[in-house]
């Protein structure tokens, strides 16, 4: 994490952790001993206080180097499937919006995202290897009061940490029409050809760990389908613990957040290797766990439930 008077962030290590959670597991499940297993204690992220994001927010998107239409469509679904507008008829179950809903638990209370700005930076403005510094620049372009902004680099834009420590990141930076207020952030990046194994899995092989079969991708993308877990892996660490004083476990620097603190649970059953029960798709035999609008179809990560100190999952 980089620290400064203007800005934070909470980086998501989920490829890191997801990597280290499969190599650990597979080393250790040859080893296993019945006088080994014990109960497993409850999953506890403790509230520390700060505040959260609740009510209503604008989610901006800056577009940096190339991304197809079908790739943005992908991206929009979702973010669009996530509260339920009026005008548009509620997603068939299991949804994206049911899924978005645990994050009331989290001292009570709804986040209502609503689609604004969209600017692309096709050009690559401030080249094609950033540092988080420029992250935040480049956020600051749609920032505002009661405003998400995210930032969603292309697979030939390389991001300072990416791959190699984390998928995506959120945080918050001052605003330059406003420095007494904070406005909030988050990066993915898109992994398809730098790191498919870390930041895309199920849906291709991981570096370390079982080598089961990748499951095959909802929407066609392994890239863009990989952004999308990791798009609900930060959306909800910032709504959860937007400014690193909210809902976390462990050193604030490097802290398990609500999906994070779940690494490698998309449904029921899973164990290392094997992310759980999904939903499958007969035409394309893709697998998925969540509807969302435009009939679109996603895998989502576990979240953890407040309420039962457990990873929750849709199937």
């Amino acid at each position: 994490m980089r620290r400064s008077s203007s800005s934070f962030s909470s980086s998501i290590l989920y490829g890191f952790l997801l990597s280290v959670f499969l190599l650990v597991s597979a080393a250790g499940a040859a080893r296993t001993e019945p006088s080994a297993l014990v109960e497993e204690q409850p999953l506890v992220l403790k509230y520390h206080n700060g505040l959260l994001l609740k009510g209503d927010y604008t989610f901006n998107v800056v577009w940096y180097g190339k991304f197809t239409p079908s790739q943005r469509a992908i991206l929009i679904d979702f973010v669009q499937s996530l509260t339920l507008n009026p005008g548009r008829s509620a997603s068939p179950s299991p949804s994206v919006a049911s899924w978005w809903k645990t994050t009331e638990k989290y001292k009570a209370g709804p986040t209502n995202l609503r689609l604004g700005k969209q600017i692309s930076d096709e050009a690559c403005s401030l080249g094609k290897s950033l540092r988080t510094g420029d992250i935040v620049r480049l956020a600051s372009k749609v920032s505002g009061r009661n405003v998400i902004t995210a930032v969603f680099t292309a697979k030939d834009v390389a991001v300072e940490g990416f791959c190699m420590s984390r998928c995506g990141t959120h945080g918050s930076a001052r605003s330059a029409t406003n420095p007494k207020s904070r406005f909030a952030y988050v990066w993915v990046g898109n992994p398809e050809t730098q790191c498919p194994g870390q930041c895309a899995w199920p849906f291709h092989q991981p570096i370390y760990g079982p080598q089961t079969p990748p499951l095959v991708a909802p929407n066609g993308d392994v890239g863009v389908d990989g952004m999308i877990i990791n798009l609900a892996t930060v959306l909800a660490g910032t709504v959860t613990n937007p400014f690193n004083n909210g809902y976390f476990q462990g050193p604030p620097e490097a802290p398990l957040e609500a999906v994070s603190a779940c690494p490698g649970v998309f449904g029921t059953g899973a164990y290392p290797g094997y992310p759980g029960k999904t939903l499958h798709d007969g035409p394309t035999r893709s697998s998925y766990n969540a509807r969302g609008v435009n009939g679109r179809k996603y895998l989502l990560p576990a979240m953890w439930d407040p309420r039962t100190s457990s990873c929750s999952t849709l199937v």
